[in-house]
Parts: structure tokens; C-alpha cells; sequence
């Protein structure tokens, strides 16, 4: 007999131990597009404070000492083929700058930057 996920052998259900904690509450799912720098603060368990990015124009490039370089158009998105052609900026995308192609190598919505590094 197949096992249906979240139930005993004989079909009834398992009861929840506890209900989740409002932190563990998911949110509106955050897309960083290709744009004027725009960015928000939230607070977070803690008390602490978390920025995360809504539009971005320019990449920190890590492989050139630091620099700061202009996004002209996102080439790839490796997790959704369907977002770089909305220009949404995600961990892994590959993105076109006037020094050449760029992957971004950290999640821009959990930080509030672009930090990239250079690929060619």
C-alpha cells in the first residue's frame, strides 16, 4: 500500500505538535529587478533588521579589487529561464555589464546588495 505523506498506516492523520511562530510565517515573495537602486529594511526575529533589494543598477564586483559596475541587461537565470527575460536578479544569474559578464554570487533579497564576480 502507498504511504501518503503526513499520515499513519492506517490513513488517519498525524496532529501538529504546534502551529508556526509568526517569524516562521513565509512572506510575499521578494524579486530584485533591473532598475533605479531600490531598497527596504524589515525587522526580523531579534529585533534586528534585514535590507533587501528591490531594484538594482549596479553589481559590486569582488574579482577587480571593489568595484561598483553598471547592470545592462540580465543573459541568464540558471534556477528560471522565464526570469531573465523579466530582467529578475537572483543568486546565479548571469548578468551583462560593460566589463563583461557577471554572476551574481550572493541572494540580494536576504542582503540588500548585488556582489557579483566576473566570468570570461
Amino acid at each position: 500500500m502507498p504511504t501518503k505523506k503526513g499520515r499513519k498506516s492506517s490513513g488517519g492523520r498525524y496532529a501538529k505538535s504546534r502551529k508556526k511562530r509568526l517569524n516562521e510565517l513565509a512572506g510575499q515573495k521578494k524579486v530584485v529587478k533591473l532598475g533605479e537602486n531600490k531598497s527596504k529594511s524589515k525587522r526580523v526575529r531579534g529585533g534586528n533588521k534585514k535590507t533587501y533589494l528591490l531594484k538594482a543598477k549596479f553589481v559590486n564586483l569582488a574579482s577587480k579589487g571593489k568595484k561598483k559596475v553598471e547592470i545592462k541587461n540580465v543573459l541568464e537565470t540558471p534556477s528560471n529561464r522565464f526570469l531573465a527575460r523579466q530582467n529578475i536578479i537572483t543568486k546565479g544569474a548571469i548578468v551583462e555589464t560593460e566589463l563583461g559578464k557577471v554572476k551574481i554570487t550572493n541572494r540580494p533579497t536576504q542582503e540588500g546588495v548585488l556582489n557579483g564576480v566576473l566570468i570570461e
